[in-house]
């Protein structure tokens, strides 16, 4: 049987679009857009076109929009760069909120970037989808350079209330930034509907380029570079801009925009057929975050024992993806920090989590389902007798 990639949530195929569109700036429209001359000129012209593109999809201004090397650059910006901004403009160590299921991009950037002097207040998310209002709110009243939560998370696909924290950070004067690479194409992400100031995404999650980044930066917002040595992107991101990567994120990110509601309801479809089975089928079986609003595209379940990583290597000699939770916790047998925060430290079940794409079909679903519950009950099975 053929193999079956259940795992687009750690990334996605390029589509023959996005390569079509990049393929002359690899070849023949090959110049640095900073040089004067023809070549310069074009390559300057595509990227430009590419900004505005982008903008338009997201609702922002062209001069709103960053490139950078991928989301945790872009996210290591956002957090950093407001930080540092943020801590010079006011004289006094900073405070950073973000929910305690952020991406580690998010996470250990906050963590550095008030190492050294200030503070990192961590709201709590139920397993509802409940963010700790209370404690968020506290932290606005006492002042933060930056609140950070995510719009969908990575691991369970819960969607947080980015729009309704967005509105209370604009009320308190604060800069709320965004790391919305699950979210886009999933659910509506627009800029000029919900008041964020930074926003990330990255190309390779929607069929895009890989190691292509954009993060956008509403006008007045101050921050700092972390990189130096030019003035590139407005002097946010210095160095040679990649014109082909710029204009694949900007191919691919138009086309998950144009094709979000159909692609949402299929996936979502796909999801619940995918959930109920494994639910009949595998005693016990949790999904994580379950009784939350989620994204269409990603099913993360607890399963009761069974070695995790036991689980991934037999569905994979099975010939099919999917994976522990982020990618990047590969080969961890630890419960990860996502669902160590909507569960507790105690929680020992196996997470699995599946995330479908423009290629999964029904037929993809039925086999996963079919093979993961033999495994199951052949693991567990081995695990008992042992």
């Amino acid at each position: 049987m053929r193999p079956i990639y259940l795992d687009h949530a750690a990334t996605t195929p390029m589509r023959e679009e996005v390569r079509a569109a990049m393929a002359p700036l690899l070849t023949d429209r090959f110049g640095n857009p900073s040089s004067a001359h023809r070549w310069g000129r074009e390559a300057s012209a595509a990227l430009e076109e590419a900004r505005s593109n982008v903008a338009s999809a997201l609702g922002a201004r062209p001069s709103e929009i960053h490139f950078v090397r991928g989301g945790t650059e872009s996210d290591n910006l956002a957090v950093a760069g407001r930080v540092a901004a943020w801590t010079r403009e006011h004289g006094r160590a900073p405070r950073v909120a973000l929910s305690a299921v952020e991406h580690k991009a998010v996470l250990e950037a906050s963590e550095s970037a008030v190492a050294a002097e200030g503070e990192l207040v961590t709201l709590d998310v139920s397993d509802t989808g409940e963010l700790d209002r209370k404690a968020l709110g506290s932290a606005l009243s006492e002042g933060v350079a930056v609140v950070s939560v995510m719009w969908v998370n990575n691991e369970t696909g819960l969607v947080l209330p980015v729009p309704e924290i967005a509105e209370l950070a604009r009320d308190a004067g604060t800069c709320m930034h965004t790391d919305a690479v699950q979210a886009v194409g999933k659910v509506e992400v627009r800029v000029d509907r919900t008041p964020v100031d930074l926003l990330t995404l990255t190309g390779h999650k929607i069929y895009g380029p890989k190691g292509t980044g954009v993060l956008f930066v509403r006008s007045g917002v101050a921050l700092d570079p972390i990189l130096h040595g030019g003035g590139q992107e407005r002097g946010l991101r210095p160095g040679t801009e990649d014109v082909a990567g710029a204009v694949g994120v900007a191919v691919a990110l138009c086309l998950a925009v144009d094709e979000r509601e159909s692609e949402a309801a299929r996936l979502g479809s796909l999801r619940d057929r995918l959930e109920g089975a494994l639910r009949e089928r595998i005693p016990g079986l949790r999904v994580n975050a379950g009784g939350a609003p989620r994204a269409p595209h990603i099913t993360s379940v607890g399963i009761e024992g069974v070695d995790g990583q036991a689980l991934l290597a037999a569905l994979d000699l099975e010939g099919i993806a999917a994976s522990g939770g982020s990618a990047c916790n590969s080969g961890s047998t630890v419960a990860s920090h996502v669902i160590r925060a909507l569960y507790g430290p105690r929680d020992v079940r196996a997470t699995l989590r599946f995330s479908l794409g423009r290629s999964t079909t029904a037929t993809d679903v039925d086999r996963a389902v079919a093979v993961t519950a033999a495994t199951v009950e052949r693991i567990g099975r081995a695990g008992v007798q042992a």
